[in-house]
């Protein structure tokens, strides 16, 4: 066997040892863990969990200790499964792919990570293994980069119901609302038309999700500012952009590990977990009297209810 075939199936500490050069760094692994994990861009993959084998070898800046300042002096293995779990708690993936780089990212943000090789295979699909193997290198200036990395935002969440969608100073709210300089995100409820029935309640909990998609879209007819998104990923660029969001929460909902219980759907339901996961600095509802957990409004709320915790 050629050492090139023997690199591209042997384990990935092999391939770092013959991929090191002239000067190798020291190496960390952590082999066969295992976790159960829901995954997989099929249908017949939701719902279900399959078995999962990570391999990850990382190789760290030994020499970086000298350097560095207010950090931990070295690279544990806790740092590989905290990077593991994240991923894994972040929300549900498709694709093993995306699994891999997320673990490696995650490992990389630590200053003494210099590259990582990554291994997942899936364990229950057949008599054989299923996976996929990556190799990172951290970028350069990436210390300076997460030093300087902006804090989370914290967004005002607000809930329009179908009334106030069609109310018609709908601009001027949205006018008033930027004016607060805090990234936002709107919710909505289902349009007052009759959904289809399903027989069974996976399917009726994704309609009845669709359904106020199609609010959404709505909403977004009525204000070119108003844009449908549908994934963190998304709406986090959004919140660092200035954009206003209009949250369709199939996505979401569906794929978050900890997400709302099971069956629900009431829009504002929803929007009260969407807020508590992006530790929103106030929840305003407009259109919806006298509703607990957040501030109702008909008009345009006081700036310093703005300042108050949701």
């Amino acid at each position: 066997m050629s050492d090139e075939i023997s690199q591209a199936f042997g384990h990935p500490s092999e391939r770092a040892k013959a991929t090191a050069g002239d000067m190798p760094r020291d190496r960390i692994s952590m082999t066969d863990h295992i976790r159960e994990v829901e995954i997989g861009a099929f249908q017949a993959e939701r719902g279900v969990t399959q078995k999962i084998r990570f391999d990850v070898v990382v190789e760290v800046e030994t020499r970086a200790e000298q350097a560095i300042d207010d950090v931990d002096r070295i690279l544990s293995y806790d740092t590989i499964v905290e990077a593991i779990d994240s991923a894994l708690q972040a929300e549900r993936v498709n694709l093993l792919e995306t699994l891999a780089a997320r673990i490696a990212d995650g490992i990389l943000v630590h200053p003494l990570a210099a590259r990582v090789f990554v291994r997942i295979g899936k364990l229950d699909r057949g008599p054989y293994t299923l996976g996929v193997e990556i190799v990172r290198t951290a970028p350069e200036g990436r210390r300076k980069l997460r030093l300087l990395a902006d804090a989370a935002p914290h967004p005002i969440v607000v809930f329009l119901s179908n009334a106030a969608v069609a109310r018609p100073d709908l601009k001027a709210l949205l006018d008033r609302l930027e004016t607060f300089h805090a990234p936002l995100i709107l919710c909505v409820e289902a349009p007052d038309t009759a959904q289809p029935v399903a027989d069974h309640p996976m399917p009726q909990r994704r309609i009845a999700l669709l359904a106020i998609e199609q609010g959404a879209w709505v909403l977004a007819a009525r204000d070119p500012r108003c844009v449908v998104v549908d994934s963190r990923t998304e709406l986090d660029w959004a919140m660092k952009h200035g954009q206003i969001s209009v949250w369709a929460p199939s996505k979401l909902v569906l794929d978050a590990t900890d997400g709302p219980a099971t069956g629900v759907t009431e829009p504002l339901a929803l929007t009260r977990w969407l807020a508590e996961a992006f530790e929103a600095r106030s929840l305003l509802m407009f259109g919806v009297p006298d509703a607990p957990g957040g501030y109702a409004y008909d008009a345009m709320p006081d700036p310093a209810d703005l300042t108050r915790d949701a």
